[in-house]
Protein backbone atom coordinates (compact mmCIF):
# COMPACT_ATOMS: atom_id res chain seq x y z
CA UNK A 1 0.00 0.00 0.00
CA UNK A 2 1.50 3.29 -1.10
CA UNK A 3 0.47 5.30 2.00
CA UNK A 4 1.94 2.90 4.54
CA UNK A 5 3.84 4.28 7.51
CA UNK A 6 7.59 4.42 6.82
CA UNK A 7 10.61 5.07 9.03
CA UNK A 8 12.34 8.24 7.75
CA UNK A 9 15.67 6.92 9.00
CA UNK A 10 15.44 4.14 6.39
CA UNK A 11 15.01 6.58 3.48
CA UNK A 12 17.87 8.13 1.47
CA UNK A 13 18.38 11.81 2.31
CA UNK A 14 18.16 14.57 -0.25
CA UNK A 15 19.31 18.15 0.23
CA UNK A 16 16.47 19.52 -1.85
CA UNK A 17 13.51 18.06 -3.72
CA UNK A 18 14.66 19.86 -6.84
CA UNK A 19 17.51 17.33 -6.99
CA UNK A 20 15.02 14.47 -7.00
CA UNK A 21 13.01 16.13 -9.75
CA UNK A 22 16.09 16.89 -11.87
CA UNK A 23 17.19 13.25 -11.67
CA UNK A 24 13.91 12.17 -13.27
CA UNK A 25 13.06 14.71 -15.98
CA UNK A 26 14.73 17.39 -18.12
CA UNK A 27 14.16 20.88 -16.73
CA UNK A 28 16.03 23.19 -19.10
CA UNK A 29 13.90 25.03 -21.65
CA UNK A 30 10.65 23.51 -20.40
CA UNK A 31 7.15 24.98 -20.12
CA UNK A 32 5.82 23.76 -16.77
CA UNK A 33 2.82 24.16 -14.48
CA UNK A 34 2.59 23.59 -10.74
CA UNK A 35 -0.84 22.77 -9.35
CA UNK A 36 -1.27 24.09 -5.81
CA UNK A 37 2.01 25.99 -5.86
CA UNK A 38 1.82 27.49 -2.36
CA UNK A 39 4.76 29.85 -1.95
CA UNK A 40 6.38 28.35 -5.08
CA UNK A 41 9.71 27.82 -3.34
CA UNK A 42 10.81 24.96 -5.57
CA UNK A 43 9.51 26.72 -8.69
CA UNK A 44 11.54 29.83 -7.94
CA UNK A 45 14.71 27.81 -7.44
CA UNK A 46 14.03 25.78 -10.57
CA UNK A 47 13.79 28.89 -12.75
CA UNK A 48 16.95 30.35 -11.26
CA UNK A 49 18.87 27.16 -11.99
CA UNK A 50 17.38 26.28 -15.38
CA UNK A 51 17.39 29.43 -17.48
CA UNK A 52 15.03 29.28 -20.44
CA UNK A 53 12.26 27.45 -18.63
CA UNK A 54 8.87 28.97 -17.87
CA UNK A 55 6.46 28.02 -15.12
CA UNK A 56 2.85 28.78 -14.22
CA UNK A 57 1.93 28.52 -10.55
CA UNK A 58 -1.74 27.74 -9.95
CA UNK A 59 -3.10 28.36 -6.43
CA UNK A 60 -6.60 28.32 -4.92
CA UNK A 61 -5.67 30.17 -1.72
CA UNK A 62 -6.31 33.87 -2.34
CA UNK A 63 -4.09 34.97 0.56
CA UNK A 64 -1.11 32.98 -0.70
CA UNK A 65 -1.80 34.08 -4.28
CA UNK A 66 -1.60 37.73 -3.20
CA UNK A 67 1.73 37.06 -1.48
CA UNK A 68 3.04 35.42 -4.63
CA UNK A 69 2.02 38.36 -6.81
CA UNK A 70 3.83 40.70 -4.41
CA UNK A 71 7.10 38.92 -5.23
CA UNK A 72 7.24 38.58 -9.03
CA UNK A 73 9.98 36.66 -10.77
CA UNK A 74 10.97 36.46 -14.41
CA UNK A 75 9.43 33.51 -16.30
CA UNK A 76 7.07 32.77 -13.38
CA UNK A 77 3.35 33.46 -13.79
CA UNK A 78 0.85 33.16 -10.93
CA UNK A 79 -2.84 32.47 -11.51
CA UNK A 80 -5.80 31.56 -9.33
CA UNK A 81 -7.08 28.13 -10.21
CA UNK A 82 -7.35 24.49 -9.22
CA UNK A 83 -6.20 21.17 -10.61
CA UNK A 84 -9.82 20.34 -11.43
CA UNK A 85 -10.15 23.33 -13.80
CA UNK A 86 -6.86 24.39 -15.37
CA UNK A 87 -7.28 27.62 -17.40
CA UNK A 88 -5.15 26.52 -20.38
CA UNK A 89 -5.67 24.70 -23.63
CA UNK A 90 -4.86 21.12 -24.47
CA UNK A 91 -1.20 20.03 -24.50
CA UNK A 92 0.02 23.43 -23.22
CA UNK A 93 2.82 22.14 -20.98
CA UNK A 94 5.83 19.84 -21.12
CA UNK A 95 5.34 18.80 -17.51
CA UNK A 96 3.30 19.36 -14.36
CA UNK A 97 4.13 19.29 -10.67
CA UNK A 98 1.98 18.54 -7.63
CA UNK A 99 4.04 18.98 -4.47
CA UNK A 100 2.12 17.93 -1.36
CA UNK A 101 -1.03 19.13 -3.11
CA UNK A 102 -2.90 16.14 -4.56
CA UNK A 103 -4.16 15.12 -1.12
CA UNK A 104 -5.66 18.61 -0.75
CA UNK A 105 -7.90 18.11 -3.79
CA UNK A 106 -11.45 17.25 -2.65
CA UNK A 107 -11.85 13.48 -2.60
CA UNK A 108 -14.64 13.33 -5.21
CA UNK A 109 -12.55 15.49 -7.58
CA UNK A 110 -9.21 13.64 -7.49
CA UNK A 111 -9.90 11.50 -10.54
CA UNK A 112 -11.14 14.50 -12.50
CA UNK A 113 -8.07 16.50 -11.46
CA UNK A 114 -5.66 13.87 -12.79
CA UNK A 115 -7.61 13.76 -16.06
CA UNK A 116 -7.58 17.55 -16.29
CA UNK A 117 -3.83 17.70 -15.74
CA UNK A 118 -3.45 15.08 -18.48
CA UNK A 119 -5.43 17.34 -20.80
CA UNK A 120 -3.00 20.24 -20.47
CA UNK A 121 0.20 18.14 -20.61
CA UNK A 122 1.50 17.24 -24.08
CA UNK A 123 1.76 13.59 -25.13
CA UNK A 124 5.06 12.27 -23.82
CA UNK A 125 5.08 14.90 -21.08
CA UNK A 126 5.03 14.13 -17.40
CA UNK A 127 3.36 14.67 -14.02
CA UNK A 128 5.57 14.68 -10.92
CA UNK A 129 3.54 13.97 -7.77
CA UNK A 130 5.32 14.27 -4.42
CA UNK A 131 3.25 13.24 -1.40
CA UNK A 132 4.14 12.93 2.30
CA UNK A 133 4.22 9.39 3.63
CA UNK A 134 2.00 8.91 6.66
CA UNK A 135 4.75 8.48 9.22
CA UNK A 136 7.52 10.20 11.13
CA UNK A 137 7.73 12.45 14.20
CA UNK A 138 6.32 15.52 12.47
CA UNK A 139 3.30 13.56 11.29
CA UNK A 140 2.66 12.38 14.84
CA UNK A 141 2.36 16.01 15.94
CA UNK A 142 0.28 17.19 13.00
CA UNK A 143 -2.18 14.32 13.26
CA UNK A 144 -3.24 15.61 16.69
CA UNK A 145 -5.20 18.35 14.92
CA UNK A 146 -5.16 17.39 11.22
CA UNK A 147 -5.06 13.66 10.58
CA UNK A 148 -4.36 13.26 6.85
CA UNK A 149 -4.23 9.48 6.78
CA UNK A 150 -7.43 9.18 4.73
CA UNK A 151 -6.69 11.90 2.17
CA UNK A 152 -3.10 10.81 1.62
CA UNK A 153 -4.22 7.24 0.97
CA UNK A 154 -6.92 8.59 -1.35
CA UNK A 155 -4.32 10.50 -3.37
CA UNK A 156 -2.32 7.33 -3.94
CA UNK A 157 -5.47 5.39 -4.83
CA UNK A 158 -6.45 8.05 -7.37
CA UNK A 159 -3.08 7.67 -9.09
CA UNK A 160 -3.47 3.89 -9.04
CA UNK A 161 -6.86 4.23 -10.77
CA UNK A 162 -5.48 6.64 -13.36
CA UNK A 163 -2.66 4.24 -14.19
CA UNK A 164 -4.97 1.22 -14.29
CA UNK A 165 -7.27 3.01 -16.73
CA UNK A 166 -4.32 3.59 -19.05
CA UNK A 167 -6.08 6.29 -21.06
CA UNK A 168 -4.03 9.26 -19.82
CA UNK A 169 -1.05 8.18 -17.74
CA UNK A 170 1.51 5.41 -17.45
CA UNK A 171 3.96 4.83 -14.59
CA UNK A 172 7.47 6.15 -15.29
CA UNK A 173 9.35 6.14 -11.97
CA UNK A 174 9.05 6.14 -8.17
CA UNK A 175 11.32 7.56 -5.51
CA UNK A 176 11.26 7.78 -1.73
CA UNK A 177 13.40 10.25 0.16
CA UNK A 178 13.69 12.04 3.49
CA UNK A 179 12.96 15.76 3.36
CA UNK A 180 14.38 17.95 6.16
CA UNK A 181 11.89 20.33 7.75
CA UNK A 182 12.92 23.02 10.24
CA UNK A 183 10.98 25.40 12.46
CA UNK A 184 12.79 28.18 14.27
CA UNK A 185 10.48 27.98 17.26
CA UNK A 186 6.91 27.34 18.37
CA UNK A 187 5.48 30.61 16.94
CA UNK A 188 6.79 29.70 13.48
CA UNK A 189 5.35 26.19 13.73
CA UNK A 190 1.99 27.56 14.85
CA UNK A 191 1.86 30.09 12.03
CA UNK A 192 2.84 27.65 9.29
CA UNK A 193 1.12 24.50 10.48
CA UNK A 194 -1.77 25.29 12.82
CA UNK A 195 -3.05 28.49 11.23
CA UNK A 196 -2.33 28.35 7.46
CA UNK A 197 -4.32 30.70 5.27
CA UNK A 198 -5.65 27.83 3.14
CA UNK A 199 -7.31 25.83 5.94
CA UNK A 200 -9.18 26.23 9.22
CA UNK A 201 -8.16 23.44 11.57
CA UNK A 202 -10.60 24.56 14.27
CA UNK A 203 -7.83 25.01 16.81
CA UNK A 204 -9.05 25.53 20.36
CA UNK A 205 -6.82 26.78 23.20
CA UNK A 206 -6.81 23.30 24.70
CA UNK A 207 -5.86 21.69 21.39
CA UNK A 208 -3.11 24.25 20.78
CA UNK A 209 -1.68 23.50 24.21
CA UNK A 210 -1.71 19.77 23.48
CA UNK A 211 0.10 20.26 20.15
CA UNK A 212 2.65 22.57 21.77
CA UNK A 213 3.36 19.98 24.46
CA UNK A 214 4.12 17.45 21.72
CA UNK A 215 6.25 19.94 19.75
CA UNK A 216 8.44 21.44 22.47
CA UNK A 217 10.61 18.33 23.15
CA UNK A 218 11.88 18.60 19.57
CA UNK A 219 13.21 22.16 19.99
CA UNK A 220 16.98 22.45 20.29
CA UNK A 221 19.64 25.12 19.92
CA UNK A 222 18.95 25.30 16.15
CA UNK A 223 15.19 25.08 16.40
CA UNK A 224 13.01 22.05 15.82
CA UNK A 225 14.33 19.81 13.07
CA UNK A 226 12.29 17.00 11.57
CA UNK A 227 12.54 14.58 8.68
CA UNK A 228 9.45 14.23 6.51
CA UNK A 229 9.34 10.94 4.54
CA UNK A 230 8.25 11.59 0.95
CA UNK A 231 6.96 9.39 -1.86
CA UNK A 232 7.41 10.59 -5.45
CA UNK A 233 5.55 9.07 -8.38
CA UNK A 234 6.34 10.18 -11.93
CA UNK A 235 3.57 9.64 -14.44
CA UNK A 236 4.14 9.85 -18.22
CA UNK A 237 1.43 11.23 -20.50
CA UNK A 238 0.36 8.62 -23.01
CA UNK A 239 0.48 9.44 -26.71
Amino acid sequence: MHAAISDPDQLPSQKDELEVLADLVPLAGQHLIELGCGSARLARHLLQRYVGSQLVGLEVDAVQHAKNLAHPQESLQFLVGSAEAVPFGDASFDGALMLKSLHHVPLPAMDAALAEVARVVRPGGWLYVSEPIYGGALNEIVRLYNDEGTVRAAAQAAMDRALAAGSHWQAAAERRFAQPVRFKDWPEFAQRMLYPSFADHAITPALEARVRTAFEPHVGAEGAQFTRPMHVRLLRRTA
